[in-house]
């Protein structure tokens, strides 16, 4: 890790979008599918694909899925642009996300109100501290687990709070104005020197990690991907409005004590100020933004479209399942003194 004086402040720090990654290398039929479709500037045809057999947690398809959804973000260098649009990819993505969604709603059948799964997220059961890697971290992680998990959530982070915008222009009345509220901040309120995914970008610069953006994507394993996707996969569709906004709310509520506990770890490894910071602003902001999302955005929504609560609860329960398949990845490979990442970190990212 650099000394102090060496890394890089926070002003000079290069912005991590400022070009697009590598298309990834493949890891099946599906991604080899896309990605080979991608490199040769688009399909000549109709792109043969079969989904029923493949693993709808799985390396593949969710890279496949992954791959095709950055073209609505960054994209990927020499890939064109217009290739976001073209309607055989769209055909792909939508077998993928079949296979992904129907394996979603048959594993988060609750049938909770969204009032009672909420109150659910504000209670840690007896004995999660062992299933949790926020836990892990603040307790025993050393420097390397918070490396390997600040490279895996990268994908997400260098485009924080991107996803959820997509549902604005799907949202109108206070749930709108709610929910514009709480992105602004993810967004620094206006300064791009607060910008959540700027923030991450010098967290990472802390840790000795690569901070251009989708770096680590052929470091990261399917979970992880699985994750970022869902994101993607609610705020692309209409349809699923309300489920994105209950993973917004998922994500809002758990994050300040998760945040708590990151900050203490970063703090105990030494990892430097600008990871500390990171987690220090989420205890804070996302502590406010809790009662906003519940109140006015949740609130408003289903005021004026209260057959979407199952949508809600949908929402929040992927993305607890998502979370805890992530988290047995984790803690799993870290307890027996192995990577986590499909390729352990080299010593400068």
């Amino acid at each position: 890790m650099p000394a102090e004086s060496q890394r890089p402040a926070p002003g000079d720090l290069r912005e991590s979008r400022r070009t697009s990654p590598a298309l990834p290398e493949p890891r099946g039929v599906l991604s080899r599918l896309v990605v080979n479709t991608l490199r040769s500037g688009g399909s000549p045809g109709p792109l043969p694909l079969d989904t029923h057999d493949a693993d709808p947690y799985g390396d593949d398809l969710q890279l496949a899925l992954y791959t095709l959804y950055e073209l609505h973000y960054q994209g990927f260098d020499g890939v064109r642009d217009d290739l976001e649009w073209d309607p055989e990819l769209l055909g792909l993505r939508r077998a993928l996300e079949g296979r992904f969604l129907g394996a979603l709603r048959a594993n988060c059948r609750s049938t909770d109100s969204a009032e009672r799964a909420l109150a659910g997220l504000l209670v840690e059961p007896v004995g999660h501290s062992g299933t949790s890697v926020s836990h892990h971290l603040q307790r025993d992680g050393e420097l390397w687990q918070l490396r390997e998990y600040a490279a895996a959530r990268s994908l997400y982070h260098l485009k924080e709070a991107d996803p959820h915008a997509w549902v604005i222009p799907r949202l109108h009345g206070r749930a709108k104005a709610a929910m514009v509220a709480v992105e602004f901040d993810e967004f620094g309120a206006g300064r791009p020197e607060d910008i959540h995914a700027r923030l991450y970008a010098e967290l990472m610069a802390d840790l000795a990690l690569q901070t251009a953006y989708g770096y680590y994507l052929d470091a990261a394993p399917g979970e992880v991907l699985a994750t970022v996707n869902l994101m993607s996969l609610l705020g692309l569709h209409r349809a699923l409005r309300g489920a994105l906004v209950g993973h917004f709310a998922a994500v809002e509520v758990t994050s300040p004590p998760g945040s708590r506990r990151l900050a203490k770890a970063m703090r105990r490894s030494g990892a430097g100020r600008a990871a500390e910071r990171f987690y220090d602003e989420h205890v804070e902001a996302d502590s406010v933004h809790e009662q906003v999302v519940r109140r006015d955005v949740i609130g408003g929504l289903l005021a004026s479209e209260p057959g979407l609560e199952s949508d809600v609860v949908f929402g929040i329960e992927a993305t607890g399942f998502l979370e805890d398949r992530l988290a047995s990845r984790f803690l799993g490979a870290w307890r027996g003194e192995r990577s986590a990442l499909r390729a352990p970190l080299t010593a400068t990212g």
